[in-house]
């Protein structure tokens, strides 16, 4: 191995070996405990650490960082106290999680690093929305992203990669090549002579380097920071490398040839560094003792400390309460003028006094821009706000929502069209793994709110028709909204923007361009989990949401004569069972309503709430009018057949008729 120092000096490489010693002593020190039964898994990077080293010290301090689940030393370098990272590794409540999630599953805003959650690709999109809030800032920053070689099998690494490519973003995606994903080896991963190889497909620079030679990462990473830092663009960087231990402790290393153990035990990146500045004169042999006997002590008093710290103490009210970023809602002055607005105009109204308000809030989505969005809700926003806060997207869910959580943790806050709310699947991992819970993991909000266009009436068939709320109110973590007129639309949008927590806001397409009302000019809020009473009543409640309001109110515009109560949630997650308690021990009757299917749909929740707190006021059973469990089809009889709506006559005189 060819070290070439440049213009360090000896004080330079002597600091260089102390970084690339100190997380080899942690991990040696691991893997003692490990087998004494302390701790109960570890993640080895032993034989790696030059590349974590390396490229942390070729990065500026206050440049962000997100690191893999073997990169310690990129945790080391940025100077975390051992007693720190071992409370995290031991799930005590000094530890960056509080006990809530494992080794490296964890940020630190201090120290600008960003951990991993479990399904690694993920992390390289939230590098892009980092990259993106600093080109916005004008700020001439660099972002770090590692991936492993595995990783770059997923599709979350093509639309990162892709992202960052489009959008000219200055982000190094680190790819360290260890041979083996678990066990699986590199020719069964990729057909490509080098993983450097795949930066020719998105027009992006691609280079391999020796990971093992702390000197190479080093210069490597500092020259194409110092470069993309004055010239944004992403670049994508194989280092190659070895894993020397078992993917994790327990799955062993049986699968590998003996010969590569041997091959790269001789290409050691720590003893290799050691055995060159001995070479120089600049390491004596005598000192290396010296210096691990006191790192050896240090260490034994770390790991110590963690261990004798209190355990947790377990508080229920506290762990409910930190699923969600503390907000305190400010209600909006008395509404001044009103204008009659259709519903998408509120929804378009509510955005551009945002935009104006919050000027580092950026607009994500499919040709949302110049085009002005499927549905128009954005037209004409690209000329006043500019083609850098309204941003056109590849066709990619999974990178685009995993990017607007990087604008927030860079500062920034973010809204993302879905082009239609079916399409959110494809994202789904980046909103349930990494948006719901990241507070709750290390503190840290997520100020993004997903608009999503939703539900039948114009049959658009299975792909576009579905109204698929439910997929979210069971995550803690989120917030779900889901209005049914014009004022709603526009004071709940600007109550989940001005909301540090993730938001996921349903708009109904069918009442876009059918629904107008009075809409307050000006800036205007609804409190996210109040509901409305839309009609007062006494022999039954129906509580519902969204399409459904109107279904209900146009059935008892035929029935005059009933006295039906009728609630209209706007929010789902938090609901407001206050409201709700409160008109079905009135009325002692409820029907609830919605356009999502029956089975697992979000009725059964309240059905469940009310069984169990409001038994003793009921007269008659909870009965649930909702779709078919079917697709959605798209011939309208159909799709008629299919709805709630279908059914609402019988279900409310099934239930006056108890």
């Amino acid at each position: 191995m060819i070290f070439n120092r440049k213009n360090l000096d000896n004080n330079a490489l002597l600091s260089f070996y102390k970084t690339l010693l100190w997380p080899r002593m942690i991990e040696e020190k691991m893997l003692i405990l490990l087998r004494q039964g302390r701790i109960g898994k570890w993640f080895s990077g032993i034989g790696q650490e030059a590349i974590a080293v390396g490229a942390t010290l070729a990065m500026q301090s206050d440049e962000y960082i997100l690191p893999m689940h073997r990169n310690l030393g990129v945790f080391t370098t940025r100077n975390i106290p051992l007693s720190k990272l071992m409370a995290q590794w031991q799930g005590k409540a000094t530890g960056f999680t509080k006990g809530r999630d494992r080794s490296f599953h964890f940020g630190s805003q201090q120290h600008k690093i960003i951990g991993m959650i479990s399904h690694l690709g993920p992390q390289m999109a939230l590098a892009d929305g980092i990259a993106l809030a600093d080109v916005l800032s004008n700020r001439k920053k660099a972002t770090l992203v590692f991936t492993g070689e595995g990783a770059t099998s997923e599709g979350d690494f093509h639309e990162a990669i892709n992202i960052a490519a489009v959008w000219k973003l200055p982000v190094i995606f680190l790819i360290e090549n260890n041979g083996y994903a678990l066990s699986t080896p590199t020719d069964e991963q990729f057909k490509c002579k080098s993983l450097a190889d795949k930066a020719t497909g998105y027009g992006i620079e691609g280079l391999t380097i020796d990971g093992n030679n702390i000197l190479d990462v080093f210069y490597t990473v500092r020259e194409l920071a110092a470069s993309i830092r004055e010239n944004p663009r992403p670049i994508l960087l194989e280092c190659k490398t070895f894993r020397m231990r078992g993917h994790e402790e327990a799955s062993g290393t049986k699968y590998v040839p003996q010969e590569l153990f041997e091959e790269w035990g001789a290409k050691d990146p720590l003893l290799q560094f050691e055995q060159y500045l001995i070479n120089e004169q600049v390491l004596q042999p005598e000192w290396i003792e010296l210096l691990r006997k006191d790192f050896s002590n240090l260490i034994e008093r770390e790991v110590e400390a963690a261990f004798n710290a209190e355990d947790i103490q377990v508080d229920t009210d506290t762990e409910l309460a930190d699923m969600y970023a503390p907000h305190a809602y400010q209600p909006s002055p008395l509404p001044g003028n009103f204008n009659e607005k259709r519903f998408l105009d509120a929804i378009s109204d509510a955005m551009r006094l945002s935009l104006r308000k919050y000027p580092n809030l950026v607009i994500m989505g499919q040709d949302i821009a110049q085009y002005g969005g499927a549905f128009k809700a954005t037209e004409g926003f690209a000329e006043e706000f500019g083609t850098g806060r309204i941003r056109n997207t590849p066709l990619c869910e999974s990178g685009v929502i995993g990017a607007a959580m990087g604008l927030s943790l860079n500062g920034y806050k973010a809204i993302v069209e879905m082009q239609f709310a079916d399409f959110v699947s494809v994202g789904f991992n980046q909103i349930i793994n990494n948006l719901a819970k990241t507070h709750y993991r290390w503190g840290q909000n997520v100020d993004v709110v997903l608009r999503m266009p939703t539900g039948a009436g114009t049959s658009a068939g299975p792909f576009h028709s579905q109204s698929n709320e439910a997929w979210f109110t069971k995550t803690p973590g989120l917030k779900v909204v889901y209005p049914a007129f014009p004022d709603d639309a526009k004071g709940l949008l600007m109550a989940a923007i001005n909301d540090p927590n993730p938001v996921i806001y349903f708009e109904h397409k069918y009442l876009y361009r059918s629904n107008s009302g009075l809409v307050p000019d000006g800036d205007y809020t609804v409190e996210i989990g109040k509901a409305r009473t839309v009609r007062t009543g006494t022999r039954a409640s129906i509580i519902t949401y969204g399409w459904g309001v109107h279904w209900a109110l146009e059935y008892l515009e035929q029935n005059p004569n009933l006295s039906i109560e009728i609630i209209d949630l706007r929010s789902l997650q938090p609901w407001d069972k206050q409201a709700v308690e409160a008109s079905v021990k009135k009325t002692g009757r409820a029907l609830i309503l919605h356009e999502d299917t029956l089975t697992s749909g979000f009725g059964g929740e309240i059905a469940a709430h009310l069984a169990e707190h409001c038994f003793q006021y009921l007269d008659t059973p909870v009965i649930r009018c909702a779709g078919l469990d079917t697709a959605i089809p798209m011939n309208k009889q159909l799709e008629d057949n299919f709805l709630a709506k279908a059914r609402l006559k019988e279900s409310v005189e099934r239930l006056l008729a108890y």
